[in-house]
């Protein structure tokens, strides 16, 4: 598994905690930094399963 799928849904997670927490206190700035921040993760993610991808094709 490559290490960007691992931290993209760390981030996922974190974004959705930090989101959260801006939601329930009603920090908007909060809120929308866990929202990109949860994009980011998303993005990092698919970025490791496209090279998860490259790799198995490439070992074949």
């Amino acid at each position: 598994m490559d290490k960007n799928r691992i931290e993209g849904m760390a981030k996922q997670v974190k974004g959705s905690v930090k989101e959260a927490i801006g939601k329930m206190t009603g920090d908007t700035q909060t809120e929308l930094e866990g929202v990109a921040e949860k994009n980011i993760g998303k993005a990092q993610t698919k970025a490791g399963e496209l090279a998860d991808k490259v790799r198995d094709k490439l070992d074949k």
